[in-house]
C-alpha cells in the first residue's frame, strides 16, 4: 500500500522531508515515503492502483494505470503515470510529468502552492484532478479529498487507498 487516507483531515499537510521517508500507520492514515515508491517503481514493473469510496454513497470506485514510475529526488520525484482503465473516471492523467508538491517545496504549475492551498502534498499539476491527500478537495469546495472524473456527482471521497500491483 502506498497510500490511505480515511478522514478529511490534515494529516497530508507535512513537509518534503516528512513525505520523503513515509508516515502514519496502514491502520489509518498512511503514506509509503517517496523514497522508497521510487526505489520500488524505477523499473517500471508496477502498476498503480486507486480504491476510492464515495462520501454519499458509500460506494467503492477504482482507476488503474498501467504505467507508474517515480524518478528520484534529484528530479522532485517526477511522476509517469498512463494507461488508465477502472470505473472511477481517469482523474491521473493530467498529473504526468508532474513532479511532487508540499507546502514547503512547490512544484507545481500553479501560481499557488496547490499542497498549502488543498492541504496535503502530492503531484499536483494545477490543484486540479486527483486529490486524494487533500484536506480541502477539488477546488477547495468542499471537505475531504476528491477526485475530478468521479461517478458521483460531487467528487467526494470518503476513503482513498493507493497500492502498487505486479504487471
Amino acid at each position: 500500500m502506498i497510500q490511505q487516507k480515511v478522514d478529511g483531515s490534515t494529516y497530508f499537510n507535512r513537509s518534503w522531508e516528512t513525505f520523503k521517508v513515509g508516515f502514519g500507520s496502514k491502520k489509518c492514515n498512511y503514506w509509503l515515503g517517496n523514497q522508497l515508491l521510487h526505489q520500488l517503481t524505477k523499473d517500471g514493473q508496477y502498476k498503480l492502483r486507486f480504491d476510492l469510496q464515495a462520501l454519499d454513497s458509500g460506494q467503492w470506485y477504482w482507476a488503474e494505470y498501467s504505467t507508474f514510475i517515480v524518478d528520484s529526488e534529484a528530479t522532485q520525484y517526477r511522476l509517469t503515470v498512463s494507461g488508465y482503465s477502472g470505473n472511477a473516471g481517469d482523474a491521473m492523467s493530467l498529473h504526468n510529468a508532474m513532479k511532487f508538491t508540499t507546502f514547503d517545496d512547490d512544484n507545481d504549475i500553479s501560481i499557488v502552492n496547490c499542497a498549502a492551498k488543498l492541504g496535503g502534498g502530492f503531484w499536483h499539476e494545477s490543484c486540479a484532478r486527483a486529490q486524494v491527500n487533500s484536506a480541502t478537495g477539488y477546488g477547495g469546495q468542499f471537505d475531504g479529498p476528491g477526485w475530478y472524473d468521479f461517478p458521483e456527482s460531487n467528487g467526494k471521497l470518503q476513503t482513498t487507498r493507493v497500492w502498487l500491483v505486479c504487471r
